[in-house]
């Protein structure tokens, strides 16, 4: 571990060119995604193989091996990918090791381990050409699979620290934030506010003591991009946060990460480490004279902290409530004192547009929306993970050209954009561009970027209901229309999925959702109406036969289904009913089985056993 301090830009220099010196770009290297989605699937007993093994053929020294953060396709872990050429072997187990090390050894590829396009059955070796990677645009993540998160060495040959001694020794704190306005960075947390332009407001702030915070909350069910960035190069968010800091005139800063991300707060404690003994933080940076320290506050888990004022009540140690936005943290805001709060990759991508300019950055999304964002793409779809694409991007081509389409030949009926607090749009906005501006006219919006995709055997009004039993649950209760008003509208929907739905119920829906957006005090309650609000703009007819003819069309709400046996398709096998719980289905062998609607409980166990497609949902 290098610990020696670095006197200033010249030394980083040299520094970035000794350590790419004794490194051969040629020399093979395996990296193993090491971060919580392939640590999950095993990917710490296929590292640990790999080095067991290469010191058993002794090519240690001739093979490079290393530990490495999220490639992103994440239902393909553990994965591995051989550099220089960048062969993409994926669902890898420490059995496949020996072999894969032959073949890096001999420069054979392995069939077998690579990725198998859905459609021709074609193997693809190389991780660009893979269709989920080819319209990706990755900047954020550019080095996440050729960098250890726990080496700073790696980042500074790779450029790192770079961004942070050009802002302290060639540009102004001015003239930093002139370049972040330029670039026309917003933030990437929800809201999206200009960055430039909040940065600008905190430095005219006039005030001894200013902070910066990284919200790392992430409290969106299925979303885990903040997260994955702080695994894996945690070095960049850092480094950004430095450089906001410089600009702002902050000393000292505070990442919020929830406490059930244990990897990335080991990363980012060892970051800190390393950046404080080489001289990147703490006293006198650089030798520029400045100085900022920081430190990471740990949240319990709360949604509600994941909202700017709330989380800073929660650093200050308080409960996480909260407050009116009449004053903005930039004026008052962490202990009373000009704050500047942005999301991990707002931070994440400040490096890169110093580094590249604000115009390059420009150059990149749409008029309003720029540069790059890291989306969560998840649900019924056949490629899940984390996809990093321009803003601009369409939903068709995250759907269908990344994400593969709908499993099963099934039709896509739904994407919801922006957690639990977005709205669900439908098939006909597949075109729409994926932007700030264009998700919030669609009634939805850009959030932290999680994406949910649902197919036609989704229920938009259990899905409405799902959601809201979240933020309900989440509320922190202090105002009126959030505490009352998400509950009431969840217990409609309730009671609508339980066939108990009433005429007057769509429109009374309607009322409380507005209100309710109008009128609460916060993002989150202003936001929990969206799912209601957009499946009642877009699925109005689906509320309609829940509540008039008693049906759901998607056949998920039990109160208003039935299990039938289909007389055609039936060969009297007997698996359903072997398997009934309640004994509901009889019949003799290799004759039509028949349900007893009295005793079903509807479970859908029959339907998921049939080999024969021979149970109906009506």
């Amino acid at each position: 571990m290098m610990m020696e301090r670095i006197a200033g830009p010249a030394a980083l220099e040299e520094l970035r060119k000794s350590l790419l010196a004794a490194r051969d770009p040629q020399q093979p290297m395996i990296a193993v995604c090491s971060t919580t989605g392939c640590a999950a699937s095993g990917a710490k007993a296929v590292y640990e193989a790999f080095q067991n093994e290469l010191a058993a053929q002794g090519l240690d020294k001739q093979i490079a091996l290393k530990a490495t953060g999220c490639h992103g396709f994440c239902e393909r872990g553990p994965i591995v990918v051989v550099y220089p050429q960048r062969i993409f072997y994926q669902r890898v187990s420490a059995q496949d090791v020996p072999e894969l090390v032959k073949g890096v050894a001999s420069g054979e590829v392995i069939d077998r381990l690579l990725y198998a396009d859905p459609a021709s059955g074609e193997r693809i070796a190389f991780e660009e050409e893979i269709p989920f990677y080819k319209k990706q645009m990755r900047v954020l993540y550019a080095n996440n699979g050729k960098l250890d998160p726990t080496s700073i060495e790696d980042y500074i040959a790779l450029g790192g620290y770079s961004a942070l001694a050009k802002a302290l020794f060639a540009i102004s704190p001015d003239g930093i934030i002139e370049t972040i306005k330029r670039s026309g960075l917003r933030g990437r947390g929800g809201a999206g506010f200009p960055t430039g332009v909040k940065w600008e407001e905190a430095r005219k702030a006039k005030a001894d003591t200013k902070y910066v915070i990284c919200n790392a909350d992430e409290g969106d069910p299925g979303a885990f991009m903040d997260r994955s960035l702080l695994e894996a190069n945690p070095h960049s968010v850092l480094e950004g946060i430095v450089i906001g800091a410089y600009a702002i005139g902050a000393h000292h800063g505070y990442i919020y990460v929830r406490n059930e991300y244990p990897l990335a707060i080991k990363h980012v404690e060892i970051a800190i480490q390393q950046a404080q003994q080489c001289g990147l933080l703490g006293t006198n940076i650089l030798g520029s004279g400045f100085d900022f320290a920081f430190e990471i506050s740990r949240g319990g888990g709360a949604f509600v902290c994941g909202e700017s004022s709330a989380l800073m009540r929660s650093v200050e140690g308080r409960v996480g409530e909260p407050r009116d936005k009449a004053v903005h943290a930039t004026e008052s805001g962490l202990w009373d004192k000009p704050t500047v709060l942005n999301n991990v990759k707002t931070w994440g991508s400040v490096p890169h547009i110093i580094n590249r300019g604000a115009d390059w950055f420009a150059g990149i999304g749409t008029e309003r929306s720029k540069g790059t964002m890291v989306f969560s793409l998840v649900g019924k779809i056949n490629n899940t993970g984390l996809v990093e694409v321009p803003m601009g991007i369409t939903l068709r081509e995250l759907v269908y050209d990344i994400g593969g389409g709908i499993p099963g030949g099934h039709a896509f009926k739904a994407i919801q954009t922006g957690g639990p607090s977005g709205g669900c749009i439908p098939q006909q906005l597949l075109d729409l561009q994926v932007d700030y501006d264009a998700l919030t006219e669609a009634g939805s919006m850009m959030g932290s970027g999680g994406m949910i995709v649902m197919d036609e055997r989704t229920c938009m009004v259990d899905i409405a209901r799902y959601f809201l039993d979240f933020t309900r649950e989440e509320s922190c209760g202090k105002c009126n229309p959030c505490r009352e008003g998400v509950e009431r509208m969840y217990q409609i929907l309730v009671d609508i999925c339980a066939g108990k739905g009433r005429e007057g119920d769509i429109e009374l829906l309607q009322e409380l959702a507005e209100t309710v957006r109008d009128a609460s005090l916060c993002q989150l309650g202003k936001t929990a109406p969206n799912p209601v609000l957009t499946t009642l703009r877009y699925f109005r007819d689906e509320y309609e036969a829940h509540i008039r003819e008693k049906r759901c069309p998607a056949g998920v709400c039990r109160a208003l289904i039935q299990y039938t046996v289909i007389v055609e398709k039936c060969t009297g096998c007997g698996v359903c009913r072997r398997n009934c719980p309640q004994e509901a289905i009889s019949g003799e062998k290799k004759e039509v089985h028949v349900i007893d609607q009295s005793k079903c409980i509807k479970c859908g166990l029959c339907a998921d056993l049939c080999r024969f497609d021979a149970i109906g949902v009506h």
